[in-house]
């Protein structure tokens, strides 16, 4: 059978992030994609005009309808729009048991603009971090959960280690925003540190790289695949749909990553 993975986000009507993303991600790499809308943006390749967050509550009845007829086998979140959505969803993955939760703590667009408030911040730290599978900030979002000025590269590891303790099974630092000829990543888990690396790809299509990264992972595990199996399988994957991206053309701004490189001549 076919599983079922659930995105819990925000809609990007570019198509390049958000749940838009996600579903192109659960397709491309052969699950059935259900999603709970978490809040409406405007927003294109050159950046957000607007945000409409979706009430707690309106968030929580989507949730128990999907938890109530499908078998869910992962569930990603994306951005959550306030905290009572973020205690919404964290209720949820209480009361259905979740088997694998990736938690994308998305706070600020490819473009820089702020999604989410300093209280929806805390919320995820506090309340849904300590639920999660796999947490995957970049390295702005992990600077702003540990409350660090910024993080470089020298201290993912340390930074990925701090975030373990405050609950989340493993943590997966993000160096996208970094420097250097290799875009790496830094997986802390039960066993240690683990580097995942793959040549920078030069190209300024990057938005969505975020969702499509957490929403392979969240495909991965709910296939059955060890955690690093599922995390090494997504890197691979978003590589390959950044070195592809260029031959799109979406838009004036940040481009999307080609999520189905694979399958279209």
């Amino acid at each position: 059978m076919i599983p079922t993975v659930l995105s819990v986000a925000g809609s990007d009507p570019s198509g390049g992030a958000g749940i838009q993303a996600d579903l192109k991600t659960f397709s491309a790499l052969g699950a059935y994609g259900a999603a709970a809308l978490t809040a409406l943006t405007a927003q294109n390749t050159r950046g957000v005009t607007g945000v409409m967050p979706v009430s707690g509550e309106f968030v929580a009845q989507q949730l128990s309808a999907l938890f109530e007829d499908l078998d869910v086998r992962a569930v990603k979140t994306g951005m959550l729009g306030d905290p009572d959505v973020v205690d919404a969803v964290a209720a949820a993955v209480r009361k259905y048991s979740v088997r694998n939760l990736v938690v994308d703590p998305v706070m600020v667009a490819t473009s820089g603009d702020r999604l989410v408030s300093d209280e929806t911040v805390v919320a995820i730290r506090d309340r849904l971090l300590p639920l999660a599978t796999v947490l995957t900030p970049n390295l702005p979002e992990t600077a702003t959960l540990l409350g660090w000025p910024e993080v470089g590269a020298d201290r993912m590891a340390e930074a990925g280690a701090e975030l373990r303790d405050r609950g989340a099974s493993a943590v997966v630092v993000k160096g996208g925003h970094g420097g250097g000829a290799e875009a790496i990543d830094v997986l802390v888990d039960a066993d240690g540190v683990h580097e995942l690396r793959a040549p920078r790809v030069a190209t300024k299509n990057t938005h969505g790289t975020g969702c499509t990264f957490s929403s392979a992972i969240a495909v991965g595990l709910a296939h059955g695949k060890p955690l690093r199996d599922a995390v090494e399988e997504a890197k691979r994957y978003l590589t390959d749909a950044l070195r592809a991206a260029d031959t799109l053309s979406v838009g004036g701004g940040y481009g999307p990553v080609h999520h189905f490189h694979a399958m279209w001549s």
